[in-house]
Parts: structure tokens; C-alpha cells; sequence
């Protein structure tokens, strides 16, 4: 039964204020830790990637401490991959055998993670793969693990596959409560690569994707749809780089900490926690959300470094989580090394490089009532020079006309990314 009152409207604001959330890729390429398409990647056959399935025990699993952490980073709403490309599912699906119940594990994952994530007051939302590579009627095509071992696709049937993946569907949206997001991955009937189509590409015709649009608004009316179905979207997901530039549609930009979504071992390539709050900034800054993705590990658990990471991101959010909750984009230019956020009368000043002493912000002179470090709210004293009464500031005269100048410590704020609140 449906649960979901909340109106679409309602659900799109909300998305729109929340603005940080966590991304979970996790199945059983936890248990390889070498990036959750190791079986495409290694051309692993359903045999060889049989192994993980069969020794799949995530002892450590403690979903109330995924939840802990994901708040304590200041996210306001997760997506867990229920099914990627795979076909491994965490629930106990009735369509497969192929799902977390016929593990050693043996118990349905999506529920406790699900109830978790409530418990603490954030939002719900599922990922969930279009792709299905242990599925006997999906067709083997270019990105397929078996595509170079000449796998006939005779009684191979896409329609079925479409119809498994409808009921899987269903069954997620209907047993769960509530979902905020259905966040669909993804199609590929016009993929190039060398400036190749890939051999067998799939879409909107082989997903049914209209009818897949029209089940999740049926049940779960309130939930946003991302837009990887070859039919318009709810919201835009560019993933791994972020734009240059104002984006048009709604957008959640989704990235990852190393470069990989799921568990990988021996990848080190861990981006700072001022970068990746920096990252935030800007994205919140043009208006989208941030999806920030964490793989657990083969035993169930966050990994150190993703924890140490999520906790500095926290540290930063609670200070500073005004300049980005309900936040948006500012019609005011900000100067070069800066980002602007803006919510209501109040303008929040980035500042990705700390300047010698004075901020000079073009278009505010005389529109800031009060302006403070955010980290502390400590004062920050506006400058008005006056050449004919002291010369040592003859050469701000030369500034547009308009552009406030703040007067700053020389010591940066220790903090990842300082922000000055101006009252306007």
C-alpha cells in the first residue's frame, strides 16, 4: 500500500533544500574490492563471480552506525543501490534467487538500512540498476561481462527481462514506505566510445520506460525520478565532474570519495575533505544538490578513511550548514576565488583562497547591514576609504564603483573553506 501523501511539489522543495546526501554502492563486489564493475572490467563468468555470492556475511553490518555517520557529515538524505548492473539485489526479491536471502547472510538488507536512515531523520531514496548481467533474457551486448566470449543472445528475451525488471520495481516501491528518489542507471542505446555506438546498446524501447514512469508515479506519487531513462527526468545527474557554469534543469551532481563506487581496496586516490567541500559549495552555489558516495566493505562496514572523511565534512557543516540548507545561487557576482550562497537576506562569501587582508566585493556597498566569519561570528569590518583623509588607501579608490571592501584577519579561520555572513 501506498503511504507516500506528500504532492510531487512538496517533494521537490524538500530536495531542494536538503542539498547534501549519501550515495551507497554496495553489493558483492564488495568481497573483490576492486571496483564495483570488476565482473565487466575482468570479464568475470557467472561461475567465477559465483565466489562472492557464496561467501557473501556481512558480520560488522550495523546499519543505525551508516546512519550516524551520514548525519554526523550533515547529509540530510541517502540512495542505496538496491541492484546494480550485476543483478545481485538486497532485498529478498520474489522475481529471483539471485538476492542477499540466498547468501550465507541470508536476511533482507534494504529494510534495516531503510528504517535506520528514518530513525534519524533523513530522507529515503533507491538506486536501481536498468542493467542486469546474470539475468538470462538480457541480451549480451558491448558492455556486457561475456560480450568477447561469442554468448549467442538466441532465447534471450528483452521484453521478459523488461517485465522482471518492472516487478522488481514494484516490489521495492511497495514494501519500504515512503521512497523520496527512484534513481534509475542507466541507458546506453546511443553510448559512444572511439566514436563508436556500443554493440547492443539499450534504452527507452528495451526498459519500457514510460511504463516504468508511470508505475513509480502510481505508487509512490511524492518520489522524484532522475533522468538516466531516455525520457525527461525530475532532475539531472552529471556525474564525476562538476559544471562550469548555471545549470537549467534541477541537478544533483554524484561523486564518489576515490574515484570508485564500490569498495576498492587499493585505491588510494582519496580526495581531501577541503576539496570535497569546496566541491559542495559550488555545486550549492549553481543551484544543485551533492550526491557523495561511500562503498562499504565486504564485512559491512565504513571503511576509516571514508569515516575520517565524513567526519571532516561534519566539522565543517556545523558551522556552517546555514550557508548551504535551503541555500541557493546569489544574483550577486562573486569575486575570483569565492562562491556565493544565498538564502533569504543573508549572502554567504566562500572563500576558496584567503586574501591579504581585504575582500573586495563588487556591487554591495551600502547593501550589508552586518557582516561576520561564520565559524565564529566574529565581526568583520566594512572599509570606506577616503584618499583625501588618508592616503595609504589611495589605491582601493581605484575600485568600481559599488564594491565593498571587508576588512580581514591575517590568520586564516581553521576551518576547510572560511565563509563570511553578510546581513544584507
Amino acid at each position: 500500500m501506498n503511504t507516500n501523501h506528500r504532492t510531487f511539489e512538496a517533494r521537490l522543495a524538500e530536495f531542494r533544500e536538503q542539498r547534501f546526501g549519501l550515495f551507497i554502492h554496495w553489493g558483492l563486489y564488495a568481497l573483490a574490492a576492486r571496483h564495483e564493475w570488476v565482473k565487466q572490467r575482468e570479464r568475470l563468468t557467472d561461475g567465477r563471480y559465483r565466489v562472492y555470492f557464496e561467501r557473501f556475511a556481512p558480520d560488522l553490518f550495523d546499519p543505525d552506525a551508516w546512519a550516524e555517520a551520514a548525519k554526523g557529515a550533515g547529509m540530510r538524505y541517502m540512495v542505496l543501490t538496491t541492484k546494480h548492473h550485476d543483478g545481485f539485489c538486497l532485498w529478498d526479491s520474489a522475481l529471483t534467487d539471485y538476492c542477499v536471502t540466498g547468501t550465507p547472510y541470508g536476511k533482507d538488507l534494504v529494510g534495516p538500512i531503510v528504517g535506520a536512515f528514518r530513525a534519524k531523520g533523513l530522507g529515503v531514496g533507491f538506486y536501481h540498476s536498468l542493467i542486469d548481467w546474470h539475468h538470462p533474457d538480457f541480451p549480451v551486448d558491448g558492455l556486457h561481462p561475456a560480450y568477447t566470449e561469442g554468448v549467442s543472445n538466441e532465447g534471450r528475451d528483452i521484453s521478459k527481462y523488461a517485465d522482471y525488471l518492472h516487478g522488481q520495481v514494484e516490489e521495492l516501491l511497495t514494501r519500504y514506505g515512503p521512497i523520496d528518489t527512484m534513481w534509475f542507471d542507466f541507458s546506453y542505446s546511443a553510448r559512444r566510445r572511439g566514436g563508436e555506438l556500443t554493440p547492443g546498446g539499450k534504452g527507452r524501447a528495451d526498459w519500457r520506460s514510460e511504463e516504468l514512469v508511470e508505475l513509480v508515479r502510481r505508487l509512490q506519487p511524492g518520489a522524484l525520478i532522475n533522468d538516466r531513462l531516455e525520457v525527461p527526468g525530475d532532475f539531472v545527474t552529471p556525474e564525476q565532474y562538476q559544471p562550469t557554469g548555471p545549470v537549467a534543469e534541477v541537478w544533483e551532481a554524484c561523486q564518489t570519495l576515490n574515484g570508485s563506487w564500490g569498495y576498492d581496496r587499493d585505491n588510494l586516490d582519496w580526495k581531501p575533505v577541503d576539496l570535497l567541500v569546496r566541491m559542495l559549495v559550488d555545486t550549492v552555489s549553481k543551484d544543485g544538490n551533492l550526491l557523495l558516495n561511500v562503498g562499504p566493505n565486504g564485512r559491512g562496514e565504513f571503511e576509516p578513511r571514508a569515516l575520517a572523511t565524513l567526519r571532516g565534512i561534519g566539522e565543517w557543516m556545523r558551522l556552517h550548514g546555514r550557508s548551504i540548507y535551503g541555500a541557493g545561487p546569489s544574483a550577486y557576482q562573486a569575486p575570483p576565488d569565492c562562491r556565493y550562497t544565498q538564502a533569504g537576506d543573508r549572502l554567504y562569501v566562500h572563500l576558496f583562497s584567503w586574501p591579504y587582508r581585504h575582500l573586495h566585493l563588487p556591487g554591495l556597498a551600502g547593501r550589508v547591514r552586518y557582516a561576520q566569519l561564520l565559524n565564529d561570528a566574529s565581526e568583520i569590518r566594512t572599509l570606506i576609504p577616503d584618499p583625501s583623509v588618508d592616503s595609504g588607501h589611495t589605491r582601493l579608490s581605484a575600485l568600481p564603483d559599488g564594491t565593498l571592501t571587508l576588512q580581514l584577519p591575517v590568520r586564516r579561520p581553521d576551518v576547510a573553506v572560511p565563509v563570511i555572513e553578510l546581513f544584507l
